[in-house]
């Protein structure tokens, strides 16, 4: 095969350079597979990462070599492809790509991208989250099925603070639920709404869901990971290839699949054949964007009414307003 190609795609030719080499080497999965990949499924690949900032995470080596997460703008990046500036928890700023064709998508897999982790955020404001994004992290001792379970019951809560949420797996394990929102409340207020959800879910299933930060407090239960809505944290995009030997990707899905679903079931292989009956099934997510009123006036009342107040921030980022001790409660009773 030759050392680079072209393959045109929305109007545009993107070359792939060394098209033979492979990515996945349990399934012999090459570069070309991967780009070829994304190709079919170009419109919803877009479509989860449009006009976001968006960090790459790239293999360029494949799955067996080191992989790394690109998040500044690389000094080649084409005139064609616009850029945001976002803001890291330590004030620090940065420029991240902004897809907004196709074309961007595979140029950023020429690279070596599998992983795309947009922000929830659009490039005309980047301080204020247009999604809401719940990931249902299953721990040891659960799966997948344990995660839809927590899925249908999140389906309720959600429907009660006037909420609709579009399920995806995560390409692992896991399930992510992503809920659009309008983008009038900052990362601190759309996470403590996720935190709220979460805790009201965990009411619901108490032995089956837990918010506890620390792993020791987790037990075998599915762990709504509320701090994947702090600013700067991002899940995978729809579509998204993950760095597991059979080239898994994150499938959107229905509602009414979710029982019949497995993470195994989609692939670089299998999805095009489902995207090319189905088409994108959350392409309609864009038509909504719905208020978090409701669910901010659930955490006041956890804060005011029940004592519930804030979680810990993930280490690396810095003390933030009424956040409680970032202590191990084992460490913690043990200097007690």
């Amino acid at each position: 095969m030759a050392d680079a190609l072209e393959l045109e795609i929305g109007g545009r030719a993107v070359r792939v350079t060394h098209p033979d080499k492979v990515y996945f080497p349990e399934t012999g999965y090459t570069k070309l597979d991967v780009a070829r990949y994304f190709e079919t499924v170009q419109d919803g690949a877009l479509r989860a990462v449009r006009d976001r900032p968006t960090t790459l995470q790239r293999f360029v080596d494949g799955i067996g070599g080191e992989a790394f997460y690109q998040k500044r703008v690389p000094r080649d990046l084409p005139d064609w492809i616009p850029s945001a500036r976002v803001t890291f928890p330590s004030g620090r700023p940065a420029d991240e790509m902004c897809p907004t064709e196709p074309a961007a998508v595979l140029w950023a897999v020429n690279r070596g991208c599998l992983t795309f982790h947009p922000w929830p955020v659009r490039s005309s404001d980047t301080d204020h989250p247009d999604e809401l994004r719940i990931d249902l992290d299953p721990q040891p001792g659960t799966d997948f099925t344990d995660a839809v379970r927590a899925a249908h019951r999140l389906r309720e809560v959600l429907g009660e603070l006037g909420l609709t949420g579009w399920p995806k797996t995560s390409g692992g394990r896991g399930l992510h639920v992503f809920v659009p929102i309008r983008p009038e409340w900052t990362f601190v207020e759309v996470r403590r709404a996720v935190i709220a959800i979460g805790r009201e879910l965990e009411r619901r299933m108490p032995e089956q869901v837990t918010t506890a930060w620390w792993k020791e407090e987790r037990g075998s239960r599915i762990f709504v990971d509320f701090n994947q809505t702090a600013r700067d944290r991002t899940i995978a995009s729809a579509y998204s290839v993950r760095p597991r030997p059979n080239a898994p990707v994150s499938a959107p899905l229905r509602w009414d699949e979710l029982d019949e679903a497995r993470p195994d079931l989609f692939d670089i292989v299998t999805m095009p054949r489902r995207y090319a009956e189905l088409g994108d099934v959350h392409a309609d997510m864009e038509d909504h964007a719905f208020d978090l009123t409701a669910a901010l006036e659930l955490s006041r009342q956890d804060e005011e009414e029940r004592g519930l107040g804030d979680m810990p921030y993930p280490p690396e980022y810095p003390k933030m307003p009424g956040e409680p001790k970032r202590v191990q409660p084992s460490r913690a009773r043990s200097d007690t």
